[in-house]
């Protein structure tokens, strides 16, 4: 686990990218394609632009999958994660080879089993992931289940999940955030070869301490990330402000 701690969102943004970009540039080298995981939310606002403005990346070969979707949420709502992801990259890049966004709308279990069936067969080299404020990783809220192997699961969202999502501003009220999702579960994730966590904000910074310094819990789900060969960290002082100075060394 490596830990870059920058002065700024932006920066952040701009070195997340920049790694993102020279792993997916060396995959694609070395196997001719590459399958990646992008996040959403405010956390990845300036890793995605960066990416998105990344030099001599062949989208053309790469597959990318997103970690997690509301359910009964429309395309058209503002919090939709597929909007999300459709504005703030696919339209920004040149077509990839494939893409798999999550839709949380119609038969969810086969949803999630057409899905799990996908990723299964495509081994995820570089993804792209946040944290909550409740420490989550995608949507797997404490207590996170690690041991569920299934790629994707119907998960519920607990009240201080979807507090962040009202307070972000992508709902009016609490009581219009959804009670549930389909989410990449931690064991898919943790099978990527590479994972960058992009966390900016002092409102992430008890998270980040959280998923840093104690032991792996699933009380503290994305303390996971600790147990991975090849994570990094990608915080700004604000979200870093927490952790001691032994942690940084």
């Amino acid at each position: 686990m490596k830990v870059v701690i920058t002065q700024s969102a932006n920066e952040l943004g701009n070195k997340a990218a920049g790694y993102a970009a020279a792993l997916i540039r060396d995959v694609i080298e070395e196997k001719g394609s590459a399958n990646i995981i992008l996040a959403t939310g405010t956390s990845q606002f300036e890793t995605l632009n960066a990416l998105v403005e990344a030099r001599d990346i062949d989208w053309s070969k790469v597959t990318m999958f997103h970690l997690d979707e509301y359910i009964g949420l429309p395309l058209s709502h503002p919090a939709s994660f597929r909007k999300y992801l459709q504005e703030r990259f696919l339209a920004r890049v040149s077509a990839l080879k494939a893409v798999y966004l999550i839709n949380g709308e119609g038969d969810i279990a086969q949803e999630v089993k057409h899905l799990s069936a996908i990723i299964g067969a495509h081994p995820i080299d570089v993804a792209l992931v946040g944290i909550g404020e409740n420490g989550h990783l995608a949507f797997n809220d404490p207590p996170a289940d690690f041991e569920n192997e299934t790629p994707y699961l119907v998960v519920n969202l607990d009240e201080p999940c979807r507090k962040q999502q009202m307070g972000e501003g992508w709902f009016s009220t609490l009581e219009e955030v959804p009670l549930q999702a389909i989410s990449m579960s931690v064991r898919q994730i943790m099978k990527s070869g590479h994972i960058i966590c992009s966390v900016p904000d002092a409102r992430k910074a008890l998270a980040i301490k959280n998923s840093l310094t104690r032991e792996v819990s699933n009380l503290y789900p994305a303390s996971i990330l600790q147990q991975h060969p090849d994570c990094t960290f990608y915080l700004d002082k604000s979200s870093a402000s927490l952790l001691s100075d032994q942690v940084l060394a």
